[in-house]
């Protein structure tokens, strides 16, 4: 599990994935992908921050309501919180993946693709 935001860094970094920057927006660190925000620890819970369209959010709030959970300051974003202590780093990592590839230009994730296929 992971349970604060030096772990996460830490986990995020080690996946060893390019492009990938340490930024610090409104005053708190953050890890950018691509130029973008990848994850971040929330400036006001003890929870990590992650992109989440409004459906997935939901589904994950009602499966798991101990884990994941919203704050009103990010309502109106595409935005989950997961509790610190309670981020499983198989998930973690699957959702990293997938928001790195998102942020990606899709030309830039064509000749990653071709120089490092998946098994």
């Amino acid at each position: 599990m992971i349970h604060t935001w030096p772990d996460l860094r830490a986990f995020a970094l080690g996946l060893s994935l390019p492009e990938v920057t340490l930024a610090t927006p409104w005053g708190h660190e953050a890890l950018k992908a691509h130029g973008r925000l990848w994850c971040y620890w929330s400036a006001y819970e003890d929870a990590a921050v992650f992109k989440a369209d409004r459906d997935e959010r939901e589904m994950l709030m009602q499966a798991d309501p101990d884990t994941f959970f919203l704050h009103p300051h990010y309502a109106p974003h595409p935005l989950v919180l997961v509790r610190a202590g309670r981020i499983d780093e198989d998930w973690a990592r699957a959702r990293l993946i997938r928001q790195w590839r998102d942020a990606a230009p899709k030309r830039w994730l064509k000749a990653w693709d071709a120089r490092h296929p998946q098994p």
